[in-house]
């Protein structure tokens, strides 16, 4: 077989988290850091994976009943094979593969779903007999993998937004709906606070507490969408929401209405980079201040950066912890990686929008 790298990048999300799992859209981008699959052939009936930056060696012999059986941690690697052989993506032959990576990890920007995207990518073209499958179907089958087949809580953001690459609104539920986004001139910078999340805990509480606001309110009104409310509405069915849970629903509904917000001024043909850093930060402050999901060292360096010329920030990801992403004038990029640092941020880079999961052969 011809050699070939894979390419899947980190995502950030600009608007919506912590939307997606109330099937609610999200305008999230993939970024210029990548997780990189170089597959080549081996004479062994076998997945040789070498997982550089982690310093470990796995060996997964091919299966021929495709069933690859799940063991009691997470497994994202066999999770995709069976996933990819319900596809039609069966693997028939071996490979050896190196992964190594430059997305931060365990830090909010999905470098889990990069994995798991990049290694469905593999799969199908390693199978798929020249067929690979749309951007779509990558997606789903990359949320099959990750979140269904381990009874995970995440949304659907992430793998989609990997499969398509680029600056995308996603309307997320059963029909879910990608649609590209005009990019305009944005300088961005990623700083990384090297304080670990708890993602499965994060999203598992925060999404259970907000669909039980959701559905206290519609007990009361059955007809209530959170995607048609808009907070003026919200005092009409809040009050019989118990007191420890309203300010989910609240906070859901600000979020929509910041994110329709975005998007409306995204589709202006000159977007203006001021009302759009105003938005992401007003949607950080309803994931710190309201959803508390934030931490006070991200909350002090974003306060810093405010302060600075920056046209807005906020937390990535599932929160407690982890990235943040600031939209920052051009001319003003290098010298707030300069601020961040100096502010004891333990790492920075200046980031831009790229494509989604992609592969180059050799």
């Amino acid at each position: 077989m011809q050699p070939f790298t894979v390419h899947s990048p980190a995502r950030v999300c600009f608007f919506g988290d912590h939307q997606d799992y109330l099937e609610l859209p999200v305008i999230a981008g993939t970024i210029d850091r990548f997780m990189n699959f170089e597959v080549g052939p081996t004479t062994t009936n076998t997945f040789i994976l070498e997982l550089s930056d982690l310093g470990q060696h796995m060996e997964i012999p091919i299966d021929p009943a495709q069933v690859y059986p799940q063991r009691a941690e997470i497994d994202f690697f066999r999770a995709g094979l069976r996933v990819a052989a319900r596809y039609g993506y069966t693997a028939k032959h071996g490979l050896r593969i190196r992964v190594s990576s430059d997305i931060p990890i365990n830090a909010g920007v999905s470098s889990s779903s990069a994995l798991v995207v990049g290694w469905l990518y593999t799969l199908a073209l390693a199978f798929g007999n020249g067929v690979m499958p749309s951007k779509d179907l990558l997606g789903q089958m990359a949320f099959e993998a990750e979140v269904l087949e381990h009874k995970s809580p995440g949304g659907q953001m992430d793998q989609y937004t990997i499969a398509h690459g680029g600056l995308v609104h996603i309307k997320t539920g059963a029909s879910i709906q990608v649609t590209p986004l005009s990019l305009p001139e944005m300088s961005l910078v990623l700083a990384d606070s090297k304080i670990k999340k708890q993602t499965l805990t994060t999203l598992g509480s925060v999404r259970d507490c907000a669909t039980q606001a959701i559905d206290q309110i519609r007990q009361r009104n059955p007809n209530f969408s959170l995607e048609t409310a808009r907070i003026e509405d919200l005092d009409q069915v809040i009050s019989h929401v118990s007191p420890e849970l309203r300010h989910y629903a609240e906070a859901a509904v600000r979020n929509h209405e910041i994110t329709l917000a975005a998007l409306d001024e995204l589709r202006n043909e000159t977007p203006n980079l001021a009302i759009l850093g105003k938005l992401m930060s007003a949607h950080h402050h309803e994931l710190s201040q309201v959803l508390n999901v934030s931490h006070p060292k991200i909350d002090q360096w974003i306060q810093i950066v405010l302060s600075h010329g920056t046209y807005g920030g906020k937390i990535v990801g599932s929160g407690h912890g982890g990235c943040c992403v600031f939209l920052v004038p051009k001319a003003n990029q290098n010298t707030l990686c300069e601020e961040l640092l100096e502010a004891g941020v333990p790492a920075v880079y200046p980031i831009k929008i790229d494509q989604g999961c992609h592969h180059t052969s050799f």
